[in-house]
């Protein structure tokens, strides 16, 4: 691990950058040098290789065939990871558990909070909050 001197006004700026406590400063800059996202640092099936249709949102990776649920208004809502994307029933990808739920709800909501996930071999459910800790 490197280590940077910044002044208080760019730390500021950085912090100010990042979406949520859970966004690092690296990622900050990362996404202000137009990089990559850094490689993973948590799984959510953690043991298992990465397949090349695993999605990855926040750090978390989300193994091919993940489903996901929500209940909204009285109706369950569905979507699944396929091909490095999350893919609602409807066949909308989305780049985020947040924009998901914003396709569902038709307002801001937070996706780690309103969807929650069954990881393929698993029979359990878990909201995504739980896997970001």
């Amino acid at each position: 691990m490197y280590s940077i001197e910044v002044d208080f006004e760019v730390y500021k700026q950085l912090t100010f950058r990042r979406a949520t406590e859970h966004v690092t400063y690296n990622d900050v800059i990362r996404g202000l040098l137009g990089l990559a996202e850094a490689a993973p640092a948590n799984s959510v099936a953690q043991g298992n290789a990465q397949s090349s249709g695993d999605w990855v949102a926040k750090g978390v990776r989300f193994p091919v065939g993940t489903e996901f649920r929500a209940s909204y208004k009285g109706q369950i809502h569905t979507a699944r990871v396929e091909n490095g994307a999350l893919v609602l029933s409807n066949g909308a990808h989305c780049d985020s558990p947040s924009a998901a739920a914003r396709l569902v709800t038709g307002s801001s909501v937070n996706g780690w909070r309103f969807w929650e996930c069954r990881i393929p071999g698993k029979s359990s459910w878990q909201l995504l909050e739980t896997l970001r800790r």
